[in-house]
């Protein structure tokens, strides 16, 4: 188990600036997917809990006084949670790989970013956003504003726990708002380590509120309310679209992440090596459990043979194992239930007449037994309406389709129900730069993958959601926009005669 220096034990939600127990008493074991042990025991809400914590949301923001705190405050706090994150990297980076499965070097480049965020939102607070309007008449001042929309329902998923969160959590404080936040069940423990550091950079009570239980048990309390004024939710479709349902009810604002089925496409002219190692990083960077993974590779028919060939090679060289191994490049799926769901997938493929070209099996290591292993699998020879190409299986699993024209391609690209993240290899800019526009997806790498910047929206089209995170926009989520109009010199209008 995690020890009580990494864990900083003892009740688990934060309710109103306080840190409490379950009301029903409820807990739950939270387990290391690398081999099934128990690594904590948590407090897990119940509904209760989570009205609780959306009152005490809604308090701070109506008479609280949080709202109208200074932006040099709200800056400050921020600035000073990167500073805690900063200082308490080691002890962050190893409890998200014991909770998440994933190797050490990744957790350290998530609590990196996570960091980057912080100070991001920060900057982005403190230079401002409100605008003069000129309407050519020197006695009216138009002022348009941004205020904190209100109360924020923060949910996010188990496969990057703390830096999803943080999307979440930073811009929200750098507006004004006020929220609960909700990590999966599956993986709170991050969450829960950043929510102590910012009750001790000095939040004041019910600014941020935590809870940590399954969507069954609190999610009507978050999502099925008049109190809150923003759901920012990150996960499946089919969640999303039964929380988009239920905000509805409310016309309350919602933004919705909602993962992808990612394509690459690689053409003829692109650099060989350099193609094969993103699309194997893209693919089975984190066991594929990641919403931008590039599982779908599209590539020209003449190069086909030679490059599946050649993934296939590196992909069995993956060494796969516990992520606080520093031998290993790729840890486990995040719990027994989630890989029964990719095992399945690799069965539909099979099934489905796709070529198993590699992985498709656990791998036979006895020292990796009691973790929820799986190895990097690649089907060849796939078409558009396989199961496997078009549904995002969210494990270690390439499929391969082949094109011989552009228009073809491009077809294929964007023939998907989503629309987060793409890339383009071409040697040819003219035409990476027509891909590049032509993709109907949120991000598009042209000759790189998987790289993002907290200064650079982030989200999708189509079913991959509703909204943006990160950049300008990602702060603009959390604000309503306000337009002001001063009379500087009231006058009788006249419009009416006086009779």
């Amino acid at each position: 188990m995690l020890s009580d220096d990494e864990l900083c034990c003892g009740p688990s939600l934060y309710i109103d600036g306080k840190w409490t127990n379950a009301l029903g008493g409820g807990t739950r074991d939270i387990v290391n997917p690398a081999d099934g042990t128990v690594i904590a025991t948590v407090d897990e809400a119940d509904r209760a809990d989570a009205v609780a914590a959306v009152a005490a949301a809604r308090a701070a923001f109506d008479t609280g006084g949080w709202p109208a705190t200074p932006v040099s405050e709200r800056v400050g706090l921020l600035l000073r949670i990167a500073d805690s994150l900063a200082a308490e990297r080691d002890r962050l980076a190893r409890i998200e790989t014991l909770d998440t499965g994933k190797t050490l070097r990744e957790s350290y480049i998530d609590v990196d970013d996570v960091i980057a965020v912080f100070r991001y939102y920060a900057h982005l607070a403190a230079t401002g956003a409100d605008r003069l309007v000129d309407i050519g008449d020197p006695a009216i001042v138009s002022r348009v504003v941004r205020e904190p929309v209100g109360v924020c329902a923060l949910i996010a998923p188990w496969n990057y726990p703390l830096l999803q969160m943080s999307w979440k959590i930073a811009p929200a404080l750098a507006a004004g708002c006020t929220m609960v936040a909700k990590p999966s069940e599956v993986t709170p423990l991050s969450t829960i380590a950043l929510v102590r550091l910012i009750d001790r950079a000095g939040v004041p009570p019910g600014v941020v509120n935590l809870i940590q239980s399954s969507g069954a048990r609190v999610g009507s309390a978050l999502t099925d309310t008049p109190d809150v004024d923003l759901i920012s939710f990150t996960g499946g479709a089919a969640t999303g679209e039964i929380i988009a349902g239920k905000a509805a009810r409310h016309i309350t604002r919602v933004a919705l992440e909602l993962g992808g089925k990612n394509p690459h496409i690689v053409f003829p002219d692109a650099d060989f090596d350099s193609a094969v190692d993103a699309v194997l990083t893209g693919a089975f960077l984190h066991s594929g459990q990641v919403c931008s993974a590039g599982t779908r590779l599209i590539v020209h028919e003449s190069i086909a043979d030679e490059f599946v060939a050649a993934l296939a090679g590196r992909a069995r060289a993956i060494r796969v194992g516990p992520g606080l191994d520093p031998a290993s490049e790729t840890g486990p799926l995040v719990s027994e239930a989630h890989r029964a769901k990719v095992e399945a997938y690799v069965a539909l493929g099979i099934a489905g007449g796709a070529r198993l070209v590699t992985g498709g099996a656990r791998p036979d290591d006895p020292a990796l037994r009691d973790g929820s292993f799986y190895l990097p699998t690649i089907f060849d020879h796939c078409h558009r309406l396989m199961r496997i190409v078009q549904e995002e299986t969210f494990g270690p699993i390439l499929t391969v389709e082949r094109f011989t024209t552009d228009d073809e391609a491009l077809m294929l690209g964007n023939d998907t129900a989503y629309g987060l993240a793409a890339g383009v290899r071409t040697a040819d800019l003219a035409r990476g730069e027509r891909f590049t526009r032509a993709l109907r997806h949120g991000t598009v790498w042209l000759n790189d993958f998987g790289y993002y910047t907290p200064a650079a929206e982030w989200g999708g089209f189509g079913r991959s959601g509703i909204g943006r995170e990160l950049g300008p926009s990602g702060l603009a989520e959390y604000q309503e926009t306000k337009h002001i109009w001063h009379n500087t010199a009231p006058a009788v209008g006249g419009w009416f005669t006086d009779n």
